[in-house]
This record gives structure tokens, C-alpha cells and sequence, in this order.
């Protein structure tokens, strides 16, 4: 038995050090993407970076729904798939971004970096001004009753459709928006005696690391799953507490890999733009798959989500720092108590 489990306890560590080499190589493949396309870092950051390293906390819930078949509100297969999708932007607006301003203070100390953070706060609003309406909308939007607009669907699936095009235009007004492309890049992976690479390249090694990102992060789930259900951890925390913490750990690698080296708005704008993105497209597949019923412990993830990204929206309007970013972990402190205490 105890060799089992440290087989088990091996295997995650083996996958973490993918998860690891695999984000490296997309944080530079991504860079080089954002400045062949000529888009600003805060594109770069809040977009591409948010939509791929948001991948694999993207796939669980749906993974989960649509593999279940037929869905109840007492199912396990829902109950995963409704918690992974508020938990997912709970761990980012609280853990995240206490891990982010953790590596500031630890950075600044060790002299990698300056302690200010250089960030643009239009972009940082716009991202958390979206996803502060989008989820609390998505919190709303689950205490409608099953009302029906024509035939089997309900006025929940519609609204579905509003955060879809809710994202398309966050999108279009971040990409083009005003700001320089990213400066002084490393050489790609995939071509390090290209002073230039060639946009095939480029696309190949994000592509690659993409792949692998999900691949891995995907087995690690299924491993850390599989040792929490050993231990006897309902669905619910499971995919509350669990997952996402596993799910989320692109964004963290990534967001800390660029505070290092002072490229904030890139760091940043990684989580808030992820925060966007499962706000809005993945709460829009959790309306149209799921009856969105939440439970209690997912309306407390949910409303210190919001509470959380509301006092960043506010520090953002005067200047975000990493002991703003710090009270994310007292969010997320909460939370755990208000588990452990129901559990």
C-alpha cells in the first residue's frame, strides 16, 4: 500500500516537471506569436496566454458533463462539472494572484526584479470589470427559475449566448486596444539561430506545448483525483478544492516565469485574462449543459471570487501592488475554513 502511494506521489512530480517545461516553452513560443501578430503585451497576456493556458481547467467540466450523458442535479458528473467551472476563476482571483504577489516580494528581495509592478490599469480594469459583471451574473443566473423560451429551451441556455458574445467583444477591445509589442525575447526554442523565427515555427512549438500542457495537466488531474477519492473526498470538494489547484497551475508557472523578469502586464494580465475567459465562454458551456443549480459551497467560492476581484478592480485604480495581490490568499483562507468546517 505504501509503495502504491509513493509510486503515485512520484508520478505527480514527474508531471509537474512537464507541466513545468511544457509552459516554459509555450510562455516563449507565446511571446514570439504576440509580437510577429503585432499585438501589445496586454493582447498577448489577457488573451492568447489566458485562452491557452485556460485549456485544461476548460476541459475538465465539459470532460465531466458531456461524458456523464445523462444529467441530474445530484449527479457526481454535474456536481464535478458546475464546481470545476466556479472554482476554476476562484483559484485564480484569490490563489493566483497571492502566488503572484508571494514571487514579487521573494523576486524584488533576491534583486531579479523592481518591486513596482508596471502595469496599464485601463487593461487590469477592463479585464476585471468584465469578469466582476460576467460572474455575477453567472451567480444571478442560477437562482432563475427553469423557465422556457420555445420548445426544450430554457431562457438559462439563451443567456449562454450573451456571455459567448459578451467574450468576442472583450476580445476585439483588448486586442485592439493601444499599446507596443513585447521587447527584448528570448530566442524560440524551435529556432534559436533565427534572430526572426519563421510564424511556422513559432505556431509549431505553441502548438506543441499546448499539447503538452493538456496532456500532462490532464494526467495529473486523473493521478491527484484518484489518491482525494482514496482518501474518501467527495465530488464536490474534489472539484471545488482539488482540481482546480491542479488545473490552474499553468497560469502560476507562467505568470511567475514573467514576473521575474518584470514583464507584468504579460503576468497579469495571464490571470485576469483566464479569469475573462471562464467567466464568460466556460460558464456559457456550463448554461447550456448543466440544470447551473450551485450549491453552497459554491456560491462561498463564488462570492470570494467577487469579493476579491472587486478589491483588485478598486487597487487597480490607484496602484496594484503585490500586497494587494497578497489579499487574495486571505480570500481563498476563507474559503478553506468555511470547507473544512462543512466538511
Amino acid at each position: 500500500m505504501i509503495g502504491a502511494i509513493l509510486l503515485e506521489i512520484l508520478a505527480l512530480l514527474l508531471l509537474i516537471g512537464l507541466i513545468v517545461v511544457a509552459c516554459e516553452a509555450f510562455t516563449n513560443g507565446i511571446e514570439w506569436l504576440g509580437s510577429l501578430l503585432g499585438l501589445h503585451e496586454g493582447a498577448v497576456g489577457s488573451v492568447l496566454a489566458a485562452v491557452g493556458t485556460a485549456l485544461p481547467e476548460t476541459l475538465v467540466p465539459i470532460v465531466a458533463i458531456v461524458g456523464a450523458g445523462a444529467l441530474s442535479l445530484a449527479s457526481a458528473p454535474s456536481a464535478i462539472g458546475v464546481g470545476a467551472i466556479v472554482g476554476a476563476p476562484f483559484m485564480l482571483a484569490t490563489l493566483a494572484m497571492f502566488v503572484s504577489g508571494v514571487a514579487v516580494v521573494l523576486f524584488t528581495r533576491r534583486g531579479w526584479r523592481e518591486e513596482a509592478l508596471d502595469l496599464e490599469p485601463k487593461d487590469v480594469r477592463l479585464d476585471l470589470t468584465v469578469f466582476l459583471l460576467a460572474y455575477a451574473a453567472a451567480i444571478g443566473i442560477s437562482f432563475l427559475p427553469p423557465w422556457r423560451i420555445a420548445g426544450a429551451v430554457t431562457v438559462r441556455q439563451a443567456l449562454g449566448f450573451v456571455f459567448l458574445a459578451a467574450y468576442a467583444w472583450y476580445t476585439y477591445r483588448t486586442i485592439t486596444g493601444p499599446g507596443e509589442p513585447g521587447e527584448d525575447l528570448d530566442p524560440l526554442y524551435f529556432a534559436r539561430r533565427h534572430a526572426r523565427p519563421p510564424l511556422w515555427r513559432v505556431l509549431a512549438q505553441v502548438l506543441v506545448a499546448l499539447a503538452g500542457i493538456v496532456a500532462a495537466t490532464h494526467f495529473f488531474v486523473d493521478a491527484l483525483e484518484h489518491l482525494a477519492r482514496n482518501a474518501g473526498v467527495s465530488p464536490l470538494v474534489l472539484s471545488l478544492f482539488i482540481t482546480p489547484i491542479a488545473t490552474e497551475l499553468p497560469e502560476k508557472y507562467n505568470s511567475v516565469t514573467w514576473l521575474r523578469v518584470n514583464k507584468d502586464r504579460l503576468a497579469i494580465g495571464n490571470i485576469t485574462g483566464a479569469m475573462v475567459f471562464q467567466s464568460t465562454v466556460l460558464v456559457a458551456v456550463g448554461l447550456w449543459l448543466t440544470p447551473w443549480k450551485l450549491s453552497w459551497p459554491a456560491l462561498v467560492s463564488s462570492g470570494l471570487a467577487v469579493a476579491s476581484g472587486g478589491l483588485l478592480w478598486w487597487r487597480a485604480g490607484r496602484r496594484l501592488s503585490a500586497f494587494s495581490l497578497l489579499a487574495g490568499g486571505g480570500f481563498y483562507l476563507a474559503f478553506v475554513v468555511a470547507l473544512l468546517a462543512w466538511h
